[in-house]
This record gives structure tokens, sequence and C-alpha cells, in this order.
């Protein structure tokens, strides 16, 4: 059993949950990423590691409510604990050697973002953060990516925080202010991603996506995760989940993606109602 020591709000539909895991914490890398088990007969889900404290022998997840198994997860509270915490999967991030970089993180991917980011800035590199989210409300992680971050710029899509305007207004005035990048990392959104691709590919700034499909065992046997980059098939749980962005098939991907929001919505409202009916 995992035991949950810290359980903090970030905003009204995402939490974070710092586990008690000393193996996986010795190992960890950013990039990498954890599948749960809330319960013995509970469904697996992927979350990123969105940090690791090797002394403590802890890892933080970040995840947003979305369906049955997040709703349950979030009822979880601290000293309780997971039944299943197994990692560090995928592909640990390479940034080694890179002067400058671009973070681009959207949403809840920013969770995803921020250990990038950390690392970069511990190894020396130059790091500007871009990070966007729909209002004032949503915005997480300020603090710690203004820590690591040369440059932060905080986007809104409403204004009512930071800059309005998508994470991608905020790239094109840093590219053309410019800025050399030997980089640019972005993560959150399919659609997001996609954007941020059509734009640096214009600038012929070496892109690379962090991919977050369905996942079901994380060893690259179900074959739930895969995607088309570079016109072959690969598996984001082995051979990412970073992937050049160029080569990565979008349009693939959001089909791919859309498939399971009727189910997963379904499962959600499903686990609501059976938790007002207990505390009934």
């Amino acid at each position: 059993m995992y035991r949950i020591v810290k359980k903090q709000v970030l905003n009204p539909t995402v939490t974070l949950m710092e586990i008690e895991a000393p193996l996986i914490a010795k190992k960890a890398e950013p990039g990498q990423f954890i599948i749960l088990r809330v319960e013995e007969q509970g469904e697996r889900i992927p979350l990123t590691v969105a940090d690791f404290d090797r002394a403590k022998g802890t890892v933080t997840i970040i995840f947003q409510i979305v369906g049955a198994t997040t709703e349950k997860l979030n009822r979880l509270e601290e000293g309780e604990s997971l039944q299943d915490f197994v990692g560090p999967l995928g592909t640990p991030s390479q940034v080694e050697g890179l002067k400058k970089v671009a973070v681009v993180g959207g949403g809840v991917g920013c969770a995803i973002a921020y250990p990038i980011a950390k690392k970069l800035c511990q190894q020396g590199t130059e790091v500007h953060t871009i990070a966007g989210f729909r209002n004032k409300d949503l915005v997480i992680l300020e603090e710690q990516f203004r820590a690591v971050s040369q440059k932060l710029k905080i986007m809104t899509d409403d204004g009512s925080y930071g800059e309005k305007g998508l994470v991608t207004n905020a790239l094109q005035a840093l590219l053309d202010e410019g800025n050399q990048y030997d980089e640019v990392i972005a993560i959150g959104p399919l659609v997001m991603m996609k954007f941020v691709v059509e734009l640096t590919k214009k600038y012929g700034v070496k892109t690379v996506v962090s991919m977050n499909p369905i996942m079901i065992d994380g060893t690259g046997m179900c074959g739930g995760c895969r995607l088309t980059v570079g016109g072959k098939t690969k598996f984001a749980c082995v051979d990412g989940p970073d992937f050049d962005g160029f080569e990565v098939d979008f349009e693939e991907a959001i089909a791919r993606s859309s498939l399971y929001r009727p189910f997963e919505r379904q499962a959600h409202e499903e686990a609501c109602r059976l938790f007002q009916q207990e505390v009934r």
C-alpha cells in the first residue's frame, strides 16, 4: 500500500498528491509516469510523475478529475493509501546538452512540463516557460515555474490573468523577438500541441511533444496507446511519451482520443451519484 502524505487542491478540478513510494522515487526522472489503482478491483490509470523527492522517498502526482477513477482518487485523504503504484514507466525526457529551451504547457499538462523545466534549470539551461489556462481560477504551479524559468508567460483565454491569448501567441512573440531555441517542448491538450508544432515548423525549431493516449498495461503489450509517428506505429508507454512533434500524426491521435469520452463521462457521473448516496 502506498500512503498519501500530502494532498493539495490546486484548483476546482485539479489535485496534487504526494505519495510514499521510495523505490520509485529513487529511480524516477522527468517525463516518466506511474500506473496506479485506487482499490483492488479498480481501473489502472497512468499519471505522469510531477515531481519526486529521493531523500523523503515520495513521488508527486497531479491529476484532473475527469472520470470515475480520478473521482475516487480525489476522495482519498492524507494518511490513506493507494492499492497499487507502479513505475517509473516510459522513457525519461532527453534534455542533456540543451542551452536554451521554450517549455510550453497547457492546463493540467503543466504538471508534466514542470519537472522538465526544473531539470533544465538545474543543468544550467535558459528556460522560457509559457503556461496556458482557460481562466485565472485554473492556473496551477505559477510559483514553481517562476522559480525555474528566466522568462514566464501566463496566458489565459479570457484575459482574467496574465496575458490574454493562446500559448501560440506568446511563443510566436518570443520567436519574433529573435529568441533562438535549441528546442521547444510542448505538453498539453492534443489540439494545443498540434498548433504549437504548426507554428514551430515555420521557424524550423525542433519541437518535442508529450503524448498521453489511453494506456492499460504500460508495457506495450495491449496496444491501446499506439500512435503513428513518422509513418510508423509507436507505443507511447514504451517508445515515449516524448516524440518529435513534426512526425506525429495528430489527426489520428485526436480522433482516437475522442472514442472513450462518452464512457468516461458516464462513469464519472455514476461515481458522483454513488458518492452522493453514500453521504446520505
